[in-house]
């Protein structure tokens, strides 16, 4: 059984997924672009753009039931590996302890142009 999780929280989907999907205990959290899901505006810079795709990342995860604590596993993809220490440093902030395994991985081009994309895994 899998449940979709679909939220005002996040941005909506720009093609043929679900923000998320809840399957055996895990949460599928698709990559998170950082569009304000009430404006649609993509702010400024790589700090900026980061703290918005976990703020959406938030959205999601609350409203499946879950929180940054049930994160087991992040994929960071970044325009520019240049831009690794800003992501973690707000990437950091929400994790008290115990972060998530990830990876992070530079790549040609983002959808929409812009500096960073991130995918997560939950479980509860």
């Amino acid at each position: 059984m899998k449940r979709v999780i679909s939220t005002e929280n996040a941005p909506k989907a720009i093609g043929p997924y679900s923000q998320a999907i809840e399957a055996n205990g895990f949460l599928f959290v698709s990559g998170q672009i950082p569009v304000n899901p009430a404006s649609g505006e993509i702010p400024e810079g790589i700090t900026a753009q980061t703290k918005q795709v976990m703020e959406n990342i938030g959205g999601i995860l609350k409203e499946a039931g879950y929180d940054y604590t049930h994160l087991v596993k992040c994929t960071c993809l970044l325009s520019d590996m240049d831009h690794f220490k800003a992501v973690n440093e707000v990437y950091a902030g929400y994790f008290q302890e115990d972060p998530p395994a990830r990876a992070a991985y530079g790549v040609v081009k983002l959808p929409l142009g812009v500096l960073v994309e991130i995918e997560c895994i939950a479980a509860k």
